[in-house]
């Protein structure tokens, strides 16, 4: 999944006898999440959060959107984002990424984070009947924006049984 590795901390707020969780357990997370949460900055300063279809590709998470949307907007002037997931129960393991989000331009680039996002998403996106059908060729030529968020920091919050904090850095970053 990583181009690169995180280093990998027990943080401070786990429980006793709590371990680590393994990037690659969060790997396997976020590439079974099918939705996940993008927080971006609005130019006044509040919040604004939206659900999205994101995948590991290109070393970072990718997402597309249309360029007048409110999250393009944010990241054309502040591209420092965060994107989230997990359960939504008080069991398993929620994720967290920071980082830094860019417009893909080459169509190398494109086009294998689009065969990733595809591969990730199914029928979602290549059946005629799926809902985000299209997307993937819209992406390619250059149509929608597709993003890659660099990670700069993340988190893993392990739930019960044992309540754990891991936090991700990745040296390269």
């Amino acid at each position: 999944m990583s181009d690169s590795e995180p280093n990998v901390v027990l943080g401070p707020f786990s429980a006793p006898g709590a371990r680590p969780i393994p990037w690659s357990a969060v790997s396997a997370i976020l590439d079974a999440a099918e939705v996940f949460w993008l927080t971006t900055v609005r130019p006044d300063g509040r919040p604004h959060v939206t659900p999205l279809l994101a995948g590991w590709s290109l070393g970072g998470l990718c997402f597309t959107t249309g360029g007048r949307e409110r999250k393009a907007h944010n990241l054309d002037r502040n591209p420092r984002c965060v994107l989230t997931t997990g359960t939504n129960a008080l069991t398993g393991t929620d994720v967290v990424i920071e980082g830094v989000a860019s417009v893909v331009a080459g169509r190398s680039e494109r086009e294998r984070a689009v065969a990733d996002l595809e591969g990730k998403y199914g029928p979602h996106m290549t059946d005629p009947e799926g809902t985000w059908y299209g997307l993937g060729a819209a992406v390619v030529a250059g149509d929608v924006r597709l993003y890659r968020v660099a990670p700069t920091v993340g988190f893993a919050f392990g739930k019960l049984p044992t309540a754990s904090q891991t936090r991700y850095t990745w040296p390269d970053r």
